[in-house]
């Protein structure tokens, strides 16, 4: 099984996630405030974070998959991450990639659309790959 996640993700160590919500004239599906803590253990947050997730269309969904999801939000969404990126926040598309089977040719290779790409450059966002590979080696 070869899961794709991809959301965008705004921090800020200025701005609140009410802040980052009014700027950009959408909720998000998760956010995070200076202070706030993963888990009672661990140490206060330094930033606050604003994550709005591009929800799959089909099972097992690919990069190009969701890629249309990150498009219909639409120039004007990218176009106000864009001015938040100039005043005190950071912006990032980011793609989470969990590889449990190596052969799979479905994890092979991450293909971006000069599309999204264009989308990417009016958000002022930066591309942040992490990659997972759940893997018993002989």
């Amino acid at each position: 099984m070869n899961v794709f996640r991809m959301y965008v993700r705004v921090v800020s160590g200025t701005l609140t996630p009410e802040d980052i919500t009014e700027r950009l004239g959408v909720r998000p599906d998760d956010a995070h405030a200076v202070g706030s803590r993963r888990r009672p253990e661990h140490p206060p947050r330094a930033f606050s974070s604003w994550i709005r997730h591009a929800e799959a269309p089909v099972p097992e969904a690919r990069p190009e998959d969701l890629e249309p999801v990150v498009l219909g939000w639409g120039p004007g969404f990218a176009t106000a991450l864009g001015e938040l990126a100039g005043n005190g926040a950071e912006v990032s598309l980011v793609i989470v990639q969990r590889i449990e089977d190596i052969e799979s040719t479905a994890a092979k290779g991450i293909f971006l659309g000069p599309r999204l790409i264009e989308w990417l450059s009016s958000a002022h966002a930066s591309l942040d790959i992490d990659q997972y590979i759940h893997h018993d080696c002989p």
